[in-house]
């Protein structure tokens, strides 16, 4: 009788030490990029991405430069990360501005709009999709400091940064949130996150039905399990080894793979699409 084959790790175990993460720490590293032939998709648009350091948010920064968009990359402190996005981003020739600092502070959201503006003289599309979790077993493990901080962070700030957007977003212009899988099947381990998540999909809608009659158009990202940093800040290295095991697909995306979504979705190729959900989350089922 054949002896079961020994299942392997889909990666190295790994922790760090506090959230965003550091992707240049990770093992192995982030698939972020992919060379096709680019078709100026989002020619001299220009883009805010808050959390473009690393990620989904490098990944959208790059693919839409290679689709010819200027991008604005709002980070939190992770000034290595960041540099490498920018320089990804010049690579397709556009020009990418860096700005540290914290998106809970309305009067920064502010400050990152104006920079853009000033900077580049318009805005086109606008990507929340900053975002820190902190699992705990238990509701009552879940402190008044940490809920402050999951929503000020998730949710909050989209609200600041897109406030502050609206008086320069014209006619066919942009904004896409990131939501998660979590939104539509919970986690019983993020009940404060799946909140904040469920929360900008009642956002993303409502806005998308506030902004029809500008053809300013809202829709948002729901991705299930992808490596990023924000992985190995957060669990602990035996979760991070299996980490994205356990839909379909048996495997964790790569954001790579998810990129593509907020390209369709700032482009022309949306243009019939509002207040929708995009799911690019290794074929989990989930309704809404």
């Amino acid at each position: 009788m054949q002896k079961s084959e020994e299942k392997k790790p889909l990666r190295p175990e790994q922790e760090q030490p506090r959230q965003p993460g550091i992707e240049s720490e990770m093992d192995p590293k982030p698939v972020f990029e992919k060379k096709n032939v680019p078709v100026g998709k989002l020619m001299d648009r220009v883009a805010v991405i808050t959390g473009g350091d690393s990620g989904i948010g490098r990944a959208v920064a790059v693919a839409f430069a290679s689709e010819g968009a200027d991008v604005v990359i709002a980070y939190f402190d992770e000034h290595e990360d960041a540099a490498l996005t920018q320089k990804h981003v010049q690579e397709y020739g556009r020009k990418a501005v860096l700005i540290p600092g914290d998106v809970t502070d309305e009067k920064h959201c502010a400050a990152i709009v104006e920079k853009a503006v000033d900077t580049f003289g318009r805005l086109d599309i606008v990507v929340n999709n900053a975002a820190v979790q902190y699992p705990q077993k238990n509701l009552e493990d879940i402190t008044a400091e940490q809920l402050q901080k999951t929503f000020a962070t998730n949710i909050f700030s989209q609200f600041y940064l897109t406030k502050a957007a609206l008086p320069h977003l014209r006619e066919g212009a942009a904004i896409i949130n990131t939501t998660s899988v979590t939104a539509y099947r919970g986690s019983g381990h993020l009940i404060d996150y799946a909140s904040t998540k469920g929360a900008i999909v009642s956002f993303t809608r409502s806005l998308a039905s506030t902004l029809a009659e500008k053809k300013i158009r809202v829709n948002a990202v729901a991705p299930g399990p992808i490596w990023t940093p924000l992985i190995p800040a957060t669990f602990d290295a035996e979760h991070v080894e299996s980490f994205g095991s356990d839909v379909p697909l048996k495997r964790a995306g790569e954001p790579v793979e998810v990129a593509s979504s907020y390209v369709f979705l700032a482009s022309d190729d949306a243009s019939y699409m509002t207040g929708q959900v995009l799911h690019p989350n290794g074929g989990e089922i989930v309704n809404g």
